[in-house]
């Protein structure tokens, strides 16, 4: 079994470095992919990224645990849907069951006059972060759940105001599904209580084959 992290948009890799060294810990190896390397040379789009991250995780032999955050919730997600027989279980972290446009555009406004060196530190140019997030703007995260077959489990930061609904939704429309808040965090689970997070991802992998 193959297990994988997968970062938020505004995150890169090294966000799961304490999530990772927990559940090394308790003698789980991760990947944990940078989303940014895999569109580096060219204008990233969400189906550029999403085709890529699809390559990623096609190229291991063994069936996958995923784990993603925001965008990486999206892409995991959006990976299940389309290769059910390849995921073991999911877990989707501050994931969004609708995009929120108008938060989008605003967000948008917010990003262009944010400084390159913002960017620079997750690894991403500004104009292809841009670029990435105006082409979410249309996704429909909320079809084809039904082909979620997998064990799933929704998880919230417990202050991710923004997400509570959308996780609750996904539980509901989700087979098989779970919901659970994690405490004293926001949307960035994985970086405002990464050992509590560590716990509760160590609790549902080690049921699930690891």
């Amino acid at each position: 079994m193959k297990n994988i992290l997968v970062h938020g948009l505004g995150q890169n890799e090294t966000s799961w470095d304490i999530v990772g060294k927990e559940l090394k810990n308790n003698n789980i190896k991760v990947e944990v992919p940078s989303l940014y390397s895999m569109v580096k040379d060219v204008t990233p789009d969400y189906d550029t990224l999403y085709k890529q991250f699809s390559n990623y995780c096609n190229r291991f032999d063994e069936k996958l645990n995923l784990c993603g955050l925001s965008l990486g919730g999206i892409l995991a997600l959006n990976y299940t849907k389309e290769f059910p027989d390849k995921v073991n279980s999911l877990i989707l972290i501050g994931t969004p069951y609708k995009i929120p446009k108008f938060l989008f555009k605003v967000q948008g406004l917010i990003f262009k006059v944010m400084p390159r060196s913002t960017f620079v530190k997750i690894g991403c140019k500004k104009k292809d972060f841009i670029s990435l997030v105006n082409s979410m703007s249309n996704l429909d995260i909320e079809i084809n759940l039904d082909k979620v077959t997998c064990k799933t489990l929704i998880l919230c930061g417990v202050n991710d105001k923004q997400n509570m609904e959308s996780a609750k939704l996904l539980n509901k429309f989700i087979n098989n599904s779970s919901f659970k808040t994690i405490d004293n965090s926001s949307h960035e689970v994985n970086v405002d209580n990464p050992k509590e997070l560590a716990n509760t991802i160590y609790d549902f992998w080690k049921d699930r084959g690891n």
